[in-house]
This record gives C-alpha cells, structure tokens and sequence, in this order.
C-alpha cells in the first residue's frame, strides 16, 4: 500500500470515527494554494478543521510530532481561505486525529490541537 493509499484509508476511517460521535461532513480534502485540510466538520455550532495523521512508527514523535509549527500555520492560512468564503465566522477549532493503525483503540482524537 502507497502513503497515499494509506492518507486515503485513514482519512476515511477518521471520518467514520468522527460521524459516529455526531460531527457531520462540511467538505473533504480542501484545497487552496496555502495548503490542504484532511476533512471540515460541524461539531454543533463549531466549525472544525481536522488534520489526520497515521503512523505506523513512533520513530521522529509519531503521528502527533508530525503536525509541526510549518504544519500549523499552513493549516490555519488554509481554514483563514476557507472562512474567508463564507458569509459569517462561525466558532472554529483545529483538531488532530492521531492513529498508528486503522483500530478505535488506537485512535487519538485531539479537540483543539492548537490554535491559531
């Protein structure tokens, strides 16, 4: 299986994980020239942008150390072209969903990773 296969798989599985704790769909894979976002979520009034990580190795911090400040700022300039799309700022958070295999037990769901 490629990485990309694998980012797919993962995101896909994140979304399911996410859909069955009542969040709902907004958009998927957006893109702009500043980045991408996994997956946009309603979290009730919330708006939240999701980055989904797996890794299969701890090596280098694992999935989270993986979300660097380059990592962040990209995301935040990416959710501030999104936002900037739509009519009013609905309350917004960032999110992590950490995995090292696509299993529940293995999931880390991160509300409000950082902020922007």
């Amino acid at each position: 299986m490629t990485s990309k296969t694998s980012g797919d798989a993962a995101e896909r599985f994140a979304e399911q994980f996410l859909l069955a704790r009542k969040l709902k769909v907004v958009a998927r894979n957006y893109r702009c020239r500043f980045g991408e976002i996994d997956l946009i979520m309603q979290d009730g009034d919330t708006l939240v942008f999701v980055e989904v990580r797996m890794r299969v190795s701890s090596n280098f911090g694992g999935a989270g150390g993986s979300i660097h400040v380059t990592k962040q700022r990209r995301l935040v300039a990416t959710a501030q072209h999104y936002l900037a799309g739509l009519r009013e700022t609905p309350p917004c958070r960032f999110d992590a969903i950490l995995m090292n295999e696509m299993d529940n037990a293995s999931v880390e769901w991160i509300k409000d990773a950082f902020c922007a």
